[in-house]
């Protein structure tokens, strides 16, 4: 007989513990640890306790009266949601402020007789992110984000719901730049 399938026979639970060992060793050296990680692939810096978000002002040529709370709120509950840290109104250790620099609609698909299809509506945010403890992850940079729906529809009827889409998808990219640094 084989001399390993006499250790593993004679000791069953040696090979499950090297195993498992052999999988903790692997997962140590993987994940670095100069931050913490969640479930949802936020890396924060262990020092950081607070986050401040600052409320987006809407300076876009055309303003449409809630944006401005909804994104603001939108953005809040994100990192509230999504991370360990505390929202506090000013001096976070992490901090996001900015402006709603966008808000337009435009026509995106022309059929034969000149008419237009659908109807893009788009909201740009300017962002900037600043970390006390790690500065080289600081940033400022626009997003910009969009929904289209058809041109039969009023934008008035439309416009809370596309808003709300929007909101979520500027609000996960500005997420994932700020923490999730993929």
């Amino acid at each position: 007989m084989n001399s390993s399938k006499v250790a593993m026979k004679q000791c069953p639970a040696f090979a499950g513990k090297s195993l498992l060992t052999f999988i903790l060793m692997g997962l140590a050296m993987i994940l670095p640890g100069c931050g913490v990680y969640t479930f949802t692939g936020a890396s924060v810096p262990a020092e950081a306790k607070t986050i401040s978000i600052a409320v987006f002002p809407n300076k876009a040529d055309l303003v449409q009266p809630t944006l401005s709370q909804s994104f603001t709120e939108t953005l809040r509950e994100k990192f509230s949601s999504q991370t360990s840290l505390i929202l506090t109104p000013r001096n976070g250790d992490l901090h996001l402020e900015g402006e709603i620099t966008g808000y337009s609609t435009e026509p995106v698909a022309i059929t034969g007789d000149q008419q237009a299809a659908l109807i893009r509506l788009k909201i740009t945010v300017n962002v900037r992110f600043t970390s006390k403890f790690s500065p080289k992850d600081d940033f400022e940079t626009s997003f910009t984000r969009y929904e289209d729906y058809s041109s039969s529809l009023n934008l008035a009827s439309v416009e809370l719901d596309l808003i709300s889409k929007i909101n979520e998808a500027l609000v996960d990219d500005i997420f994932n730049k700020s923490v999730v640094n993929w």
